[in-house]
């Protein structure tokens, strides 16, 4: 037996185990073509107006985003560029739609507000208003509805329900606030927000 077979590598004995190996070290992304479908969506969060650019794949899914807002300052509309391009990142490296919207929904901080889409009424955050158009728009109805930011709300307006319950029997059933969005109790007389004061006046 010669010196050059004793010394061969491993990947010389087991070139197809080498190539395999190197393949599953490298996730595939999943780009694009040059020529793309788009959906432009117009958006406003507590007066604060933007455009949601989604670029699609030839089968109708997301591959990328743009978020555009309007009249804000450099510090905002650099996070919305860069929220933009790690989502897109993400899709074409396949991490499911469903996941995403899942993180994003009901993340709760300013600006936050009323909407003006009827099926999104309020937005805790501009990045919520996002998850959830994403969900609503590409996601099969029994998904979208279900996902842990279900289960934050409810746990978020579990507590002023057992406190208006202590305080007067009410089960915590009334209106969403209109400064906040959580749902106010009953305390007698009207409607009051456990979350932040507000009252909504005499009940009906």
């Amino acid at each position: 037996m010669s010196t050059e077979t004793t010394t061969a590598t491993v990947e010389d004995l087991h070139p197809q185990t080498s190539s395999t190996a190197s393949q599953m070290q490298e996730p595939l992304r999943r780009r694009l073509p040059d020529e793309r479908k788009a959906i432009v969506h117009h958006f406003s969060v507590g007066g604060h107006e933007g455009y949601l650019m989604v670029g699609l794949y030839e089968d109708g899914q997301p591959g990328e985003i743009f978020i555009r807002m309007a009249k804000e300052g450099s510090t905002i509309a650099g996070l919305m560029d860069s929220l933009g391009i790690a989502i897109s990142l993400a899709l074409q490296y396949r991490v499911p739609l469903r996941v995403l919207c899942q993180k994003f929904s009901h993340t709760r901080f300013e600006p936050s507000g009323w909407t003006g889409f009827k099926e999104i009424e309020y937005a805790k955050s501009i990045m919520d208003y996002i998850g959830r158009y994403l969900s609503l728009k590409f996601l099969p109805r029994e998904v979208s509805s279900s996902g842990p930011g279900e289960e934050i709300r409810i746990l978020e307006a579990v507590p002023a329900t057992a406190e208006s319950s202590e305080n007067n029997g009410s089960n915590g059933d009334g209106p969403a606030c209109k400064s906040c969005g959580a749902i106010m109790s009953n305390n007698g007389s009207g409607y009051r927000c456990e979350n932040c004061g507000s009252t909504s006046g005499d009940l009906q």
